[in-house]
């Protein structure tokens, strides 16, 4: 019996997804609920996995674009779809029917099978578009199938130099120019297509304005130093910056709620609690997860979650819902180097915070030159909800509670 494998529904805005990597490969003997692939939409990956035993049969390939409800396979299940290791005495007995039934599969399924050199539809539209011919590239794939990634990996052979004319031999060729000029070109994801979107979205529909000060690190980095280990025995997780600054955030949103709101229609929409969106930079792109309820988290609770949002970034493992909502976000491009920029609103939200690097900088302090570790930080707001008084009032506030963090503990 044969069981077809179908694009399952993965969100309800969500109406196609790409195939983005075979786990197994068309021909091997899969178990039930045992990862085949990888499917991948604009808001994240997710594992395809087989519904029952049974030898596969691909039927997509990779990097092709599927409607919900699309067929990605096929599973031969019962007698005829025991494992390679259990028909080795088949084999042995019957070596003539086994090659002519191999033959048979072979034609029956020429949409599946390669002969050596033959790329798939992915690959060959890569190799087209690099002008470089099929025939020169070796595949890795079955029977010598070239892949997706053989068609990126590969690169054009040089022309063979034009043996010089004995008419203009007294003639100098021009010099040739050292280093390579070879282009590569990738199809853009569905998550960077919808980054993309959402960003140019922003920029053309709101009043985006963005407001700076800086913040002396000294108060929260001695404060660290000083109860790191014990915050780590107690809690199993490290005092890092971001707990902080999620406490401070949920903390000024309670006096300008404004920066907490949204536009819907002719509405202005006060949210009275807090999700805090982390900006997180994933292996496939930006991703947005969210901390729900952040106002009534402990600093212990906020790392924890922050730590455990990261790693399901890091491996591609977050859900839809963990990217869904938040009404602030956080983003820290100083761990990248970032000493000063300007983040774009992740919309439907009206303020996103930007944190940068920490540079020992001269200051003033009491009248008295000295080195502190600053930080810039950086409000961008959507000026049609936001004046700049709650704007300046909300970073200010922020700057507050993180120059002296014992107010984040009292809550004053």
């Amino acid at each position: 019996m044969s069981l077809e494998i179908k694009v399952p529904s993965v969100g309800e805005s969500i109406t196609e997804v790409v195939l983005s990597r075979w786990v197994k490969n068309s021909g091997d003997y899969v178990e039930m609920d045992e990862i085949i692939a990888e499917l991948e939409s604009d808001k994240a990956t997710f594992e395809l996995t087989a519904e029952q035993a049974g030898t596969l049969t691909t039927v997509a390939n990779e990097g092709d674009t599927l409607p919900i409800g699309a067929l990605v396979c096929t599973i031969e299940v019962g007698e005829n779809a025991a494992p390679a290791a259990t028909k080795t005495e088949d084999k042995a007995a019957a070596p003539v029917a086994e090659n002519t039934a191999v033959a048979s599969s072979a034609v029956a399924n020429d949409k599946n099978t390669y002969a050596s050199g033959t790329p798939s539809p992915a690959a060959a539209k890569i190799l087209a578009e690099k002008g470089i011919d099929a025939s020169t590239v070796k595949g890795s794939g079955v029977d010598g199938r070239i892949t997706k990634d053989d068609a990126q990996k590969a690169q054009a052979q040089p022309a063979k130099a034009a043996a010089p004319s004995k008419t203009n031999s007294t003639t100098s060729a021009p010099a040739a120019l050292p280093g390579s000029r070879n282009e590569r070109r990738e199809k853009m994801s569905p998550l960077r297509k919808t980054v993309a979107k959402r960003l140019v979205t922003v920029k053309n529909e709101t009043a985006m304005l963005t407001t700076f000060n800086e913040v002396n690190m000294k108060p929260i980095m001695d404060l660290r130093a000083k109860y790191k280990d014990q915050f780590k025995e107690k809690h199993g997780v490290g005092l890092g910056f971001m707990s902080f600054f999620t406490k401070a955030v949920c903390e000024a949103l309670k006096d300008f709620p404004a920066v907490n709101a949204r536009i819907e229609g002719e509405e202005l929409v006060y949210n009275e609690f807090v999700d805090v969106s982390i900006a997180v930079s994933a292996p496939k792109g930006l991703v947005v997860p969210v901390i729900r309820n952040a106002e009534s988290m402990s600093l212990a609770q906020i790392e924890k979650s922050v730590m455990e949002l990261a790693i399901k970034a890091r491996d591609s493992k977050l859900t839809i819902e963990e990217m869904t909502g938040g009404t602030f976000t956080i983003t820290n491009g100083g761990v990248f180097g970032s000493m000063m920029s300007t983040p774009i609103i992740n919309a439907p939200q009206s303020a996103i915070l930007g944190m940068h690097n920490i540079v020992e900088r001269p200051i003033a302090e009491n009248k008295e030159v000295v080195i502190r570790p600053m930080m810039y930080i950086a409000l961008s707001y959507d000026h049609r909800i936001i004046d700049g008084r709650e704007s300046v009032g909300f970073l200010v506030r922020v700057k507050q509670l993180l120059e002296d963090p014992s107010r984040l503990l009292l809550g004053v």
